[in-house]
C-alpha cells in the first residue's frame, strides 16, 4: 500500500477501470461511494480522456469525468483495482492493451482486483483466471470455464487476490470487500 501523508489523510488509491461508454451505473457508483465514504481515494481510469458514459442496463444514465487514462497509469500507482460491469464496457475494455496490461500487472503484483457482472471478460483477456475460482453474470460461465477458471454461483468469490461478483444484487458484499481490501483487511 502507498504511505499516508499524515494521520488524517488516507492516500490509498482505488482505481476504477472502464471503457469510454456502456458502464453499468450502479456497478460504478455504489463501489465508488463506498470507497469515498471509507475515506479512501477513488480514481476513474478510462481508455480515453474526457467523460465516460454510464447506463442503466441499456439506457443512458449520465456521465462521469475521467481522472487518468489507462495509458498513463501502472500497478505501482494503484492499491486496489475495480472493474465495473455492463455489457459494452468490459467488451470494449478488453480490447485496450493498456487496460489489459494493468489488470495483469495488478494480479502479478498480488494487489486486489475486483470484477463484477460482465467485467470478468477483462480478466480472461489478461489471462489471470486460469486455475482460479470465479463467478460472473451467468452468461459468462462458458467463457470463464473455457479460459481455465472454475465458475461458481456465489455473490462474492475470492481467489488469491481476484474478487468476482455476479450482478448488482451482490453489490453490498462486493463493496464491503473492496473497502476491506483497500484497508488491508482482505
Amino acid at each position: 500500500m502507498t504511505e499516508t501523508q499524515d494521520a488524517g489523510t488516507d492516500t490509498r488509491t482505488v482505481a476504477f477501470l472502464v471503457a469510454s461508454e456502456g458502464i453499468e451505473r450502479v456497478e460504478l457508483t455504489e463501489p465508488w461511494d463506498a470507497v469515498s465514504d471509507a475515506g479512501l481515494r477513488p480514481v476513474l481510469v478510462s481508455t480515453e480522456d474526457g467523460e465516460v458514459g454510464l447506463v442503466d442496463h441499456l439506457s443512458p444514465a449520465g456521465t462521469r469525468p475521467v481522472d487518468r487514462t489507462s495509458a498513463d497509469i501502472s500497478a505501482a500507482d494503484v492499491d486496489v483495482l475495480v472493474l465495473p460491469g455492463g455489457v459494452a464496457n468490459p467488451d470494449a475494455l478488453r480490447g485496450d492493451q493498456h487496460a489489459v496490461t494493468l489488470v495483469r500487472e495488478m494480479v502479478e503484483a498480488g494487489k486486489p482486483v475486483f470484477a463484477i457482472c460482465h467485467a470478468p471478460w477483462v480478466l480472461i483477456e489478461a489471462d489471470v483466471v486460469r486455475g482460479r475460482k470465479v463467478t460472473s453474470f451467468p452468461s459468462l460461465r462458458t467463457d470463464l470455464v473455457n479460459a481455465g477458471a472454475e465458475w461458481v454461483d456465489s455473490e462474492l468469490v475470492s481467489d488469491d487476490g481476484v474478487f468476482t461478483s455476479r450482478r448488482p444484487d451482490d453489490l453490498p458484499a462486493f463493496c464491503e470487500a473492496i473497502v476491506g481490501a483497500a484497508r488491508g483487511a482482505a
